[in-house]
């Protein structure tokens, strides 16, 4: 029951913001008393806690299973965006932004266990872009890193990119090619651009 509670409210969460759903509603749409809810999660809090760890690991997971696959580094970030899109449903504004102004601790440790993954992971990528000739042999990997991590949070933040003017699926295109074109060689350049093409 209590795997069911999470996967439901975690779909509730994303769709329509972490402050909005109450523990009523979830209890009203899995057809349960809130008394079964309390019995596994404490509070609200603990169950957003549960929610965002769940979804944590299971992205953490899918990127795992997305570097094994041994893509082109230019591919591998399209494949990786792809599948991060996916299981936020798209990035919907409200659930992030109601989650970093109610649940800042828990926003804050996400953030924190995001740029640990990210960070190996862009790394691991840069590298293996450079050997492969892809990517320019005198980029700075650390600086590049954190300043992708630092862009892909940025552009969430809807008082500079407001959906209406910046749609979510074309940001994060624009944000990736943006960073791509950045550190790429000639080489790199035409995978990029034959990726664009097949978009």
């Amino acid at each position: 029951m209590k795997e069911k509670i999470i996967n439901k409210a975690n779909d509730m969460f994303l769709n329509l913001g972490f402050k909005s759903v109450t523990m009523d509603d979830l209890a009203s749409e899995m057809g349960i008393s809130k008394k079964t809810i309390y019995t596994h999660f404490q509070n609200k809090t603990k169950l957003v806690e549960a929610t965002t760890h769940q979804l944590f690991c299971e992205i953490s997971d899918g990127i795992d299973a997305i570097l094994e696959e041994t893509f082109d580094p230019i591919e591998e970030l399209y494949a990786i965006k792809a599948f991060v899109m996916h299981h936020l449903k798209n990035e919907k504004a409200a659930p992030l932004h109601q989650l970093q102004k109610y649940y800042p601790k828990i926003h804050e440790g996400l953030k924190a266990k995001q740029f640990e993954v990210f960070k190996v992971c862009v790394i691991d990528n840069l590298k293996r872009g450079i050997e492969k000739g892809v990517f320019r042999k005198n980029i700075d990997i650390e600086f590049i890193s954190r300043i992708y991590f630092i862009g892909t949070n940025g552009i969430k933040d809807k008082g500079m990119f407001p959906d209406q003017v910046f749609p979510v699926a074309k940001l994060m295109d624009d944000y990736l090619e943006y960073h791509i074109l950045g550190i790429t060689t000639e080489k790199g350049r035409k995978i990029l651009n034959n990726l664009i093409k097949d978009q």
